[in-house]
């Protein structure tokens, strides 16, 4: 691969993140947000615990106030070499001390908070208890567009991304199909992601024949035979931000009805594509893309939705799908993702990322639509 890695973040990054995030929780009427370890916290600040466990720590954000992170004493050290920690007053508690007690102290006793949804029960219930008269909200529900428009290095750092996933297909259909295992195709794409700069596989789904009729089949030890339809959809993260795409090949000549959905999947793929633009809701995306598949008989066998988010993890909101009235922004990030799947035949899917310009929509996948022929 070339091309050069975008600078890092800088404290100053992370601070108008943290400040933005507290104008929209006071937008949303919050009185702020508390985060957990985990992809909020991590965007937030740049900080990521070398383990989760039953110690409370939680970043509080307020309009108006700096921000704390209130974080065990013995994991303080860590916490002041992340990147926002510059941006950000820490606040340690130690063994053997109430730690929701310190959290509460800087919370409002009757306040409304988003809460990041990966926060423990035991967490959330333990600040309840110190806070009787709080109340709670997850971010999904109280602030879901929160990570869903990219600055132009985030942009960036998708796209590098997504040309490392493209450059594994690339290299993935050279490969023998015909007589090994999923298993075995899914250990080479994981193999070729990892080779392409990725440091974290979040899935290598290779469903062949009526494997591929599952939509999250993964990988399984059924033998690839000729004559067999693939769905191949893998991605990850490079340098902190996510990839995913998905292209159907097939091992050896395809039988005519076999093209005929493959066609009709990229036709509803580029009309889903096509319906990107500023403004429109997320749903439109969805509509576009299903009616194609629809008008052509076979709309009860699309069975999900069209899209999902991705930024730092690989399924984030905004999502394409019906009832979703979200409208696009320029800097959003979703993948376009129609599929057919025919139980115990076959399944076609075909997937981009695309991101929104100030006019349309750009894929940042840049493979072959067309039916992949492989040995």
């Amino acid at each position: 691969m070339t091309g050069s890695t975008p600078a890092p973040f800088t404290a100053d990054d992370y601070r108008a993140r943290m400040e933005r995030a507290a104008r929209d929780a006071a937008d949303a009427g919050l009185a702020g947000l508390l985060v957990a370890p985990g992809p909020d916290m991590v965007w937030l600040t740049g900080y990521t615990p070398t383990a989760v466990t039953e110690r409370l720590t939680v970043l509080v954000l307020a309009p108006g106030r700096d921000p704390v992170l209130v974080v065990p004493t013995l994991e303080a050290p860590d916490a002041e070499h992340a990147t926002g920690a510059a941006a950000l007053t820490l606040r340690d508690w130690t063994d053997g001390r109430d730690p929701y007690a310190v959290a509460a102290a800087l919370l409002d006793d009757r306040g409304r908070f988003g809460i990041s949804d990966n926060t423990w029960a035991m967490h959330l219930l333990g600040l309840q208890r110190t806070l009787p008269d709080s109340s709670y909200a997850s971010l999904t529900e109280a602030l879901p567009m929160l990570r869903a428009v990219k600055d132009a290095a985030e942009l960036e750092l998708l796209a590098a991304a997504g040309a490392a996933a493209d450059a594994t297909f690339e290299e993935i259909r050279k490969v023998t199909f015909a007589g090994r295992r999923e298993s075995d195709v899914g250990h080479d794409l994981a193999d070729l992601l990892r080779r392409f700069g990725h440091s974290q596989v979040d899935f290598t789904i290779v469903g062949s024949g009526p494997n591929g009729a599952n939509p999250h089949h993964e990988v399984g030890d059924r033998v690839i035979r000729r004559g067999d339809m693939v769905v191949l959809d893998f991605g990850g993260l490079k340098d902190g931000y996510g990839s995913d795409t998905t292209r159907t090949v097939h091992v050896g000549e395809p039988t005519e009805e076999e093209r005929t959905v493959h066609d009709i999947v990229r036709a509803a793929q580029e009309a889903g594509f096509r319906a990107v633009r500023p403004g429109v809701a997320c749903q439109e995306v969805d509509r576009a893309a299903r009616a194609v598949i629809t008008d052509a008989g076979y709309g009860e066998y699309f069975i999900h939705r069209t899209g999902h988010g991705i930024g730092v993890t690989t399924h984030e909101p905004p999502y394409m799908i019906e009832g979703e009235e979200q409208p696009l922004v320029p800097g959003m990030c979703f993948s376009v993702e129609p599929g057919i799947y025919l139980p115990g035949r076959f399944g076609v899917r075909i997937e981009d990322i695309v991101t929104v310009t100030a006019d349309g929509g750009r894929r940042l996948n840049d493979t072959t639509r067309e039916m992949v022929i492989v040995d």
